[in-house]
């Protein structure tokens, strides 16, 4: 199949190495920002390394969801560890702006003045905090500048104290869906958490990654695509993911939370396979529920992330960060682990006909621009001209 060009770099030039995501090691940081023009606001005043204090705020989950918030708590945890930097997390009772504005300000008061948010969730939350706090940086995981903007009612969103990074999740979507069925596998199913951005995009790429790779091969594959409309596995979720493991389907690609208990639960009754999403989510899977039930996992690097900008608060480098919300995908052709965006070379399950060669010739094409793989999700449901896709919106 005739592969359409688009270049898919990450907005940005590299700065330095540091930790990957984990387990690899990604290598390049976010371009340094411009310096103020006159009448702009100046980035907050930078605090010795050993004033700074870090506090993370849960989102939706907890810091045991083997996901997000667990990634991103880790990442600071062991940052704060091995600086000797003073390191706590807040979980909000509920699921509200109110009830998240009430743990920054208890951070806050606390006295903690870096303040780490993973999650879209936030967006209300910093445009109300940011300004009544402009000493606390604030570190935003995966919020973008619509959300901010859309929170702000204002057609664009920047403050000096607030720095968000976002990442081009149909890359990894996609390399997760082309490898999928360049393994062999025909009958696939994605499942996301809530229909928001990072999660359609997810699903979007998977559908055009497995659309490629079929066109490719000339192989029938069928897709079902549906969203749980939440973040976390239940028994009405477990149920709809019987049916779809029961009536053929080989792999489920689960993208949202710990939505992925479901999933797993419903494989290990069929022998069924899952893709993990976010982190690599083999050994959790596979640990909890099936020795080789993981195929592989999209990744994005969120420990990369979170270690890149509390290094850079903590050397006095906030200014190069200051006001930016950057999306990150892929840095480096040549060297995947070097991407914010990748699979696992150590949790995916490569076969003969899908190898670790494959997926770097895979790659070096997203970064060259001989591969396209769109970020459009305004369409109600993704597009396909080799497979079959049984799109089925909101499952609960």
């Amino acid at each position: 199949m005739k592969k359409k060009i688009l270049a898919v770099l990450m907005a940005g030039a590299l700065l330095a190495s540091f930790t990957g995501c984990a387990g690899a090691a990604p290598a390049g940081a976010p371009e340094a920002a411009p310096a103020a023009e006159a009448g702009e606001a100046e980035a907050p005043a930078e605090a010795a390394a050993s004033d700074m204090k870090v506090a993370m705020i849960t989102d939706y989950g907890d810091i045991t969801d083997q996901s997000f918030n667990q990634t991103t708590y880790e990442s600071c945890k062991s940052f704060g560890e091995a600086n000797g930097i003073d390191f706590t997390y807040y979980k909000p009772e509920g699921d509200s702006t109110a009830d998240r504005v009430a743990m920054i300000d208890k951070a806050v008061a606390d006295g903690y003045n870096v303040v780490v948010m993973p999650g879209f969730a936030f967006a209300e939350a910093i445009v109300e905090v940011a300004p009544m706090y402009p000493d606390v940086k604030f570190v935003a995981i995966d919020v973008s500048e619509y959300d901010l903007s859309t929170a702000a009612g204002t057609d664009s969103y920047s403050e000096p104290n607030v720095f968000s990074a976002v990442y081009k999740e149909e890359l990894p979507g996609y390399m997760a869906g082309y490898a999928a069925v360049k393994m062999g596998y025909t009958k696939l199913g994605y499942l996301g958490g809530m229909a928001v951005p990072a999660v359609i995009r997810y699903g979007y790429g998977f559908v055009q990654g497995a659309d490629a790779a079929a066109g490719e091969d000339g192989v029938d594959v069928t897709l079902n695509y549906a969203y749980g409309n939440q973040f976390y596995g239940d028994a009405d979720i477990t149920a709809a993911m019987d049916t779809w493991y029961q009536g053929g389907t080989e792999v489920v690609f689960a993208a949202g939370g710990s939505i992925y208990s479901s999933v797993c639960e419903a494989a290990a009754k069929v022998d069924g396979k899952v893709i993990g999403v976010d982190v690599d989510q083999s050994a959790i899977i596979d640990g909890q529920y099936g020795e080789g039930m993981t195929v592989t996992s999209a990744m994005k690097g969120l420990a990369a992330t979170v270690d890149t900008l509390l290094t850079a608060i903590k050397d006095g480098n906030w200014g190069e960060y200051s006001g930016k919300i950057l999306d990150l995908g892929i840095v480096d052709g040549s060297d995947p682990a070097k991407n914010y965006v990748q699979l696992p070379i150590d949790g995916t399950a490569w076969t003969d006909s899908f190898t670790v060669d494959d997926y770097k010739a895979l790659v070096a094409g997203m970064a060259d621009g001989s591969i396209e793989v769109s970020n459009d999700t305004s369409a109600e449901e993704p597009a396909a001209k080799n497979i079959t896709v049984n799109f089925q919106g909101n499952i609960k």
